[in-house]
């Protein structure tokens, strides 16, 4: 007699993955703006930083175009970014999980998620490049302004104008640094790009990386309809 393993009414049920809302359609145009920007001051920058990489003025029709380009895409990015950062600064604020995470870095690097500790909607590493981006992108507006003679020639006197330049230019090179590095963390986590497009992840992932938010997620929605 052939035996049976199961009872009647089981059965294989196929569901949709749980998807989780991680950023409205808002937020994510105004990343991309802000990264477009980046983009485009990042050419450009590196066009006036060597002779040897003038040749990328040529990517905007040459270097007069670049010149006006140049600040004017500066100015939209401070913009664009004050505007994502009064969305997201309370949630980057540091916390208690932040030094465990951190201690964890080893951890991290390996991908040994199931010894960190539960996390809110972002981590230590998150929280740095957002503030290092927030603190550069000042700086840089400032001393952009103050050698941006076109408009501002008589603003400081010129050996201020050279320390300026100065600063702009290592404070522009570190942010270059901290781009790159935020554009290889979210390639590498796999699934974070796609909160960026689509704007939603998987519960998986949600539980993976950041445990604390999903909880807190779960707890309003099983009192009321989300906010």
């Amino acid at each position: 007699m052939k035996r049976e393993y199961s009872a009647p009414g089981d059965e294989i049920e196929t569901i949709e993955p749980v998807t989780v809302v991680r950023y409205r359609g808002y937020t994510r145009l105004n990343h991309w703006v802000t990264a477009g920007c980046m983009i485009v001051l990042l050419l450009t920058g590196l066009a006036f930083f060597h002779p040897a990489l003038f040749f990328l003025t040529g990517l905007f029709g040459g270097g007069q175009n670049a010149r006006w380009l140049h600040p004017l895409v500066g100015v939209v990015l401070f913009i664009s970014f004050f505007i994502l950062f009064l969305q997201m600064w309370r949630l980057n604020l540091p916390n208690r999980d932040d030094i465990e995470w951190a201690k964890h870095t080893p951890d991290v690097l390996a991908g040994r998620e199931e010894n960190l500790p539960e996390l809110g909607k972002y981590n230590a590493g998150q929280k740095t490049v957002f503030w290092a981006m927030a603190g550069g992108i000042v700086v840089l507006i400032v001393t952009g302004v103050m050698i941006w003679e076109q408009y501002f020639p008589h603003i400081v006197s010129i050996p201020v104008r050279r320390v300026a330049v100065a600063v702009h230019a290592l404070v522009a090179l570190g942010i270059v640094f901290v781009f790159i590095l935020h554009v290889y963390a979210a390639i590498w986590t796999r699934g974070t790009i796609r909160a960026m497009t689509r704007g939603t992840v998987t519960g998986g992932w949600a539980f993976r990386h950041h445990r604390k938010w999903l909880r807190e997620l779960a707890g309003r929605q099983g009192n009321g309809p989300a906010e």
